[in-house]
C-alpha cells in the first residue's frame, strides 16, 4: 500500500474515522493497514477490534464523534451487515456519518449497497490515497449540512 497524502481539514478538527470489524470476520490485516494509514495522514482512527456487532460500532461512532465508520467485510455477511449498521446510523440520527467500507463483494452487491445509501466501497489493493481522496471529498459536504 502506498503512503498518504494529510488530512485536507486545517481550519476544522482533524477527521475522525472508525474502523470497524464486523460479524464473525477474523480477517483484520487490510482493516489495520488502511487505520495506520489514514492515522499517518492526520486522520484520528479509532479501530474497534475483530468481531463488532452493528449496535457497538454505531454506538462507538456516536461516542466518538465520528465522521465516517470505514467498514470492512471479508465475511460474506456484507449485505447483511453494512445494511444493519446504516440503518441503525439512520435511526440515530446520524445520517451525517458516512459508512464506507472495503472487503471482497460482487459487483451486485456493490451497486445495491451504494443504492442503500452506503459510500465507496474499496476492494483488495486500492491505494489508501484513494480512501484519503475520497474522505477528503465527502466528510466536508456531510460536515456543512450539519452545519446548517
Amino acid at each position: 500500500m502506498a503512503s498518504t497524502e494529510s488530512s485536507s481539514v486545517s481550519a476544522q478538527r482533524p477527521f475522525r474515522v472508525l474502523v470497524a470489524k464486523a460479524g464473525l470476520d477474523g480477517h483484520d490485516r487490510g482493516a489495520k493497514v488502511v487505520a495506520a494509514s489514514l492515522r499517518d495522514a492526520g486522520v484520528e482512527v479509532i479501530y474497534t477490534g475483530l468481531r463488532q456487532t452493528p449496535e457497538m460500532i454505531v454506538h462507538a461512532a456516536l461516542q466518538e464523534d465520528a465522521d465516517a465508520v470505514g467498514l470492512s467485510s471479508l465475511s460474506g455477511a456484507h449485505m447483511t451487515l453494512f445494511a444493519r449498521v446504516f440503518e441503525l446510523l439512520k435511526e440515530s440520527k446520524a445520517d451525517s456519518i458516512l459508512l464506507f467500507g472495503g472487503g471482497v463483494m460482487p459487483q451486485p452487491d456493490i451497486d445495491k449497497l451504494t443504492q442503500l445509501g452506503v459510500g465507496r466501497i474499496f476492494g483488495p489493493g486500492t491505494d489508501t490515497r484513494d480512501i484519503l481522496k475520497y474522505l477528503n471529498d465527502e466528510i466536508p459536504k456531510r460536515r456543512a449540512t450539519q452545519e446548517v
